[in-house]
């Protein structure tokens, strides 16, 4: 598969042979669903929690007698169904992260860069190095391209000028190519990956 290269200044910079087995999978919605889930999943904080019956300051001393008042035998005022009482069955502090086999994981990423490249979303620049950190130039920029919703993927290390120039652009996502994931590439419209970070890919995925 070989796509063209452009430049930020939207001139050409020749042209890249794609891998097929990185770039020319036929994409699989279900791999992509369990990847997705499995970030979203191991992102959550876990830190819910109520307070249970244990956790209630309140008197053990059975209510009123268990005998003669005609009403339901209860103990404590800390049980559920009474007003202060603890919260029964409530969410506890724990972790939602669950196991997803690292081929698996892998094999999710390179279809997700193939539903890239099938839906022609997928464009390589050169490199992604600005003069200036300036937000407004980077706009303009990025106007010119057509890139509105985007995610660029730079080199091992992204260039400090264009990460600053990009950060308060909305919709516009700027990773290092070690920073790569499912879900960042599938919730913006264009994939954007220079040359080092296809080379860098290539290497990943030998």
């Amino acid at each position: 598969m070989k796509l063209d290269i452009t430049t930020l200044d939207g001139s050409s910079a020749g042209s890249v042979e794609l891998s097929e087995a990185i770039y020319g999978l036929e994409p699989r919605a279900d791999l992509l669903q369990r990847m997705v889930r499995y970030q979203l999943a191991k992102r959550r904080a876990g830190t819910h929690a109520v307070k249970n019956r244990s956790d209630i300051d309140r008197s053990t001393k059975k209510i009123y007698k268990q005998k003669g008042t005609g009403n339901a035998r209860h103990g404590a005022a800390s049980a559920p169904q009474f007003r202060g009482g603890g919260r029964a069955f409530g969410p506890v502090v724990r972790s939602h992260a669950h196991d997803l086999p690292k081929k698996v994981r892998a094999l999710a990423l390179r279809h997700a860069l193939s539903a890239k490249a099938k839906a022609s979303t997928l464009i390589i620049v050169d490199d992604i190095k600005v003069d200036d950190h300036k937000t407004r130039t980077m706009v303009e920029r990025l106007g010119k391209l057509g890139w509105s919703s985007a995610l660029i993927i730079g080199g091992p290390e992204v260039d400090e000028n264009f990460g600053r120039a990009a950060r308060a652009v909305p919709k516009i996502d700027v990773l290092p190519v070690q920073g790569i994931n499912v879900y960042d590439i599938l919730r913006r419209d264009t994939l954007v990956l220079t040359r080092a970070a296809v080379d860098a890919l290539e290497e990943r995925f030998k």
